[in-house]
Order: structure tokens, then C-alpha cells, then sequence
């Protein structure tokens, strides 16, 4: 049975129209002092800062520092440490630190103290928060205009929701295993057997299994291969089979398919609207947005339009955007909306936290892909990013892609669970056709070529060449320039998956 706890006189007296409970506060300090086993079981939760009496504040951060030392935190520790830095008196003495042994929790209940404490200092926080954005707001600044300071209390808003959104800390293997289980099942009971998102594209979802939540997939090409009309293939695939299912709790648990973030920083939303209305009417792409349309065409586009309106696809075309701004775009259109899927073209368009060109273009590279990939575990998504290459892919005869290819290829090799390639051998094949004279060696030669170019017309490769959970390879895959459309090959070689 936990005893009553007492207020305390505290030292120094605080003003009281900010939210705070100074009894919790005595409580789980004086339950460390009474024993420092208590520390590990708040250390996750609190820090200094959350303790609203400067002298708790001071009392916890000693604690912290003689039990993370080595050390025991007691009276006897805690007023030596006090005397030397002649901080004693501030504290309220010795006689308020035995008064905080008498206001200790016993048991379990310190975790609750705990959990109050820092809710309390976030609505003190909050409050600061508030005040911040009205003083600034009152200012003219030509330096900060409106829009910049929304998006600065946009970041101090998510990194105070980050701070209250505590992790999973360790979990034990059974759980663990449980939670591989329940993979599997669904798995096992989905059509395909496909265990995450699927694209749509049947040889590409037998190899990855599917798009998995916290992977960060890397699709990398050298321009003209088709790398941004592919991730809008599986964008749209993925949100035109997205299914939901109300629970309990009112909140929507999806069941296949998925809502998806597409982060467009090279095309407008327009653009990508086109391409998919292209796709879903096999109407080309260049005559819609030229107008050059038959009456039958334009009722295939409004038809098209409606059925499409409803989609769970979002845009966002802004250009010139931070990773921390794109993480912050995505988190907070996880809390309205919903995410199962982030998509990023491209990578090299974004720049790091500063938000300014780094001297090191390595580094933020670096910076740019670990955030994505902190950003798919914490909302437990696959990120899909597309990534430049560099042109010694140019200086080869094969010209199929690999991972030394990737620019800045140290981090982004190094961040991704999955790596592919897109290959149009086609693109390279008809701009090498052969002259031909008459005579029969070049003749031959163009003979050659024109059975390889008709082998290769209409077809794209996949090349999976890193896969943290499962097989490299390639597939092959069907492709149309004018819809650009990738689809399933009716029928492949078995050669073509090893």
C-alpha cells in the first residue's frame, strides 16, 4: 500500500497559472532517492527539463548524473554534490531533500507520476509554443514572411508531438515471433501470397514480396528510362486497390491497397494527373495535354476523371523542399488522412535540414536518406524514393545499371533495404542502327540489330540488385511510351529471374 503523499513546501515558490503538480514531481523524485532502481523505470520517460520547480529540476538532473555515473543518488550524494557547487541553499537544503523521502511512491504508481509530469510540461510547452507564434505574428519582419512562419511552427509543433510519442523500447522474442506469424498469415490468405503492398506488377511482387512497411526502396535509372512513369504506375495501382475497414475505435484500418503520399518535386501534380488518365484511357499522354482529341476521346477523359477523383492519392509539388520538411509534410498528413505509402521523386532534389546546398554533397546525401529511412519506421510505411545516376553507365558497352552507379552511392547503397534499376535497352539499341551499304557484313549486321531491336520493342527490365530480405535479380516487364504504362509480360523465360 503506497502512502498518501504529502505536498511539499517547496523552496522556491512557483507561480500557478501554468499547468503543473508539483506533488507527482516530489513523489518520483524522492521514490529514486528512497531507491535508484526507480530511475530506470521513469529514465524513458522524463527529463530535467519536464519538472516544473527549478529545484526538482536541478535535484533530477544530479540523480541522473550520479546513477548514469556509476554512483548512488541519495541525501548524503546529493548534499555533497550540492555543498561543492554551493547550490545547497537553492534547493531548499538538506532538510528538503529528507522532506522528499517522505513524499516517495512505492510500487508501479511512479510511472503514472511520470507520465503526468511530462504531459503536464508538454501543455506548458504548448502554451510557449503559442505565445511564440503570436509574438512573431505581430512583428513585421521582411526576413520571415507569413508562410515561413507557419512552417517554423509546423516544426516546433511535430518535435513537441515527437517528444510525446514515446518508442516501443525492447519487446520480448516472443512477441517478436507473434508479430512474424501474423505476417505470414496475412500473407498466406492474400491473393498472390504477397505479405506488403503490392505494386500490381505480378513478377515484381513474387521477388519483393510486396512493398514492406519501415523499407526504404531506392528505384535509380538514367533519365529516359522511365523511372518516374513507373513509381506513378504502382502509385496509382497501389491507391485504386485500396480498401478499408472501420474499427472499433472509429479509426480505418487499411485492408489492401494503399493511401499514398507522392512528394512530386520535378513535375506538377497536373503532370502526374495526365500520365495517370493516360494510362487508364490509352489515350496518349502529349495528345491530351496538346488537346489534339476525337468527342470520343474527351468522354473517355471525363469518364475517367470521375472514377478516379475519389482516389487515396496525394500530391505534393513543391520543389526546393527539406528532408525535415517533407518528413514533417508526411507526418502530418499521416494524423489527417492516413499514409501506407511515401513516394519521393527525386532523391537529389531535396537538401538537408539547413535547407541550403551542403559544401558536402556527400553528407547531405547521407543526411537525406538516413531520414527517410528513420521516416519509414516511424510511420512504419515503405518509402519509395527514385535516385539519379551517374553517366559512367554510359562509358560501358552492357549499359545495365549497378550499385556502384548510384550518385553519392556510399549512403544510399548503404540506407536502402532494397535497391532496383530500371533498363530499357531499346532506348540505347535504336540510336546505335547500323548504316548499311548494300554489302552483305553490314547487311548482316543490320539484320542483327533489327531482330534484337524487335526482342526487345515494348519490353523494360527491373533489376533488383540489393534486397535486404530476399532475392536479387531481374524482371522484365512490358512497357508503352505513349500511355507511359509498365505491365505484366504474358509470358517469361525462366532465365529472365536469374
Amino acid at each position: 500500500m503506497s502512502p498518501a503523499i504529502a505536498p511539499v513546501d517547496t523552496p522556491e515558490e512557483a507561480p500557478r497559472d501554468l499547468p503543473h503538480n508539483l506533488s507527482a514531481e516530489a513523489a518520483v523524485i524522492g521514490s529514486i532517492l528512497y531507491d535508484n532502481n526507480a530511475f530506470q523505470r521513469v529514465a524513458d520517460i522524463l527529463r530535467p527539463s519536464d519538472f516544473y520547480a527549478p529545484a526538482h529540476e536541478e535535484i533530477f538532473s544530479a540523480c541522473q548524473l550520479l546513477i548514469q555515473n556509476g554512483r548512488v543518488a541519495d541525501g548524503v550524494t546529493l548534499r555533497e554534490q550540492f555543498d561543492k557547487d554551493e547550490r545547497l541553499t537553492s534547493i531548499g537544503g538538506a532538510t528538503y531533500l529528507a522532506n522528499l523521502l517522505d513524499s516517495a511512491a512505492f510500487g508501479p504508481e511512479v510511472q503514472d507520476y511520470a507520465h503526468m509530469i511530462r504531459d503536464l510540461a508538454m501543455r506548458r510547452e504548448l502554451i510557449d509554443i503559442g505565445a511564440g507564434v503570436q509574438s512573431r505574428a505581430m512583428v513585421h519582419d521582411r526576413e520571415s514572411d507569413g508562410a515561413q512562419q507557419v512552417e517554423l511552427a509546423e516544426r516546433e509543433l511535430f518535435s513537441l508531438a515527437e517528444r510525446g510519442s514515446t518508442g516501443r523500447g525492447f519487446s520480448s522474442f516472443a512477441e517478436a515471433l507473434t508479430e512474424s506469424l501474423q505476417m505470414a498469415e496475412a500473407a498466406f490468405k492474400r491473393d498472390g501470397h504477397i505479405a506488403g503492398i503490392a505494386t500490381e506488377l505480378i513478377d515484381l511482387d513474387n521477388k519483393l514480396g510486396g512493398m514492406h512497411g519501415s523499407d526504404l526502396i531506392i528505384l535509380a535509372g538514367r533519365p529516359s528510362m522511365g523511372k518516374t512513369s513507373l513509381v506513378t504506375n504502382i502509385a496509382y495501382n497501389a491507391a485504386s486497390s485500396y480498401r478499408g475497414e472501420k474499427q472499433e475505435d472509429g479509426s480505418t484500418k487499411t485492408m489492401a491497397g494503399a493511401k499514398v503520399a507522392f512528394f512530386s518535386l520535378e513535375m506538377s501534380s497536373e503532370q502526374l494527373a495526365t500520365r495517370i488518365l493516360a494510362e487508364r484511357t490509352g489515350i496518349n499522354a502529349h495528345k491530351i495535354r496538346q488537346g489534339d482529341l476525337h468527342k470520343d476521346d474527351f468522354e473517355d477523359l471525363r469518364q475517367a476523371t470521375e472514377e478516379l477523383q475519389n482516389l487515396p492519392l496525394y500530391i505534393d509539388d513543391q520543389g526546393g523542399i527539406s528532408v525535415s520538411q517533407l518528413a514533417a509534410r508526411a507526418r502530418r498528413l499521416q494524423r489527417s488522412q492516413g499514409v501506407d505509402l511515401i513516394i519521393v521523386d527525386y532523391l537529389q532534389l531535396l537538401t538537408g535540414t539547413s535547407g541550403k546546398a551542403s559544401e558536402n554533397r556527400v553528407q547531405e546525401v547521407t543526411q537525406i536518406t538516413t531520414t527517410l529511412k528513420a521516416l519509414a519506421k516511424e510511420l512504419n510505411v515503405p518509402v519509395v524514393a527514385l535516385s539519379q545516376l551517374s553517366r559512367a553507365v554510359e562509358q560501358r558497352d552492357d549499359k545495365r545499371p549497378q550499385l556502384s552507379d548510384l550518385r553519392e552511392s556510399g549512403s544510399i547503397e548503404q540506407d536502402a533495404d532494397v535497391v532496383m534499376f530500371v533498363y530499357r535497352e531499346s532506348y540505347y539499341l535504336e540510336r546505335t542502327e547500323p548504316e548499311t551499304d548494300g554489302s552483305k557484313d553490314k547487311s548482316d549486321k543490320w539484320d542483327n540489330w533489327r531482330q534484337r531491336m524487335d526482342e526487345v520493342h515494348g519490353t523494360a527490365e527491373v533489376i533488383i540488385g540489393k534486397q535486404r530480405h530476399g532475392p536479387i535479380g531481374r524482371i522484365v516487364l512490358t512497357f508503352d511510351p505513349n500511355i507511359t504504362q509498365f505491365g505484366n509480360l504474358a509470358k517469361q523465360p525462366k532465365d529472365d529471374y536469374e
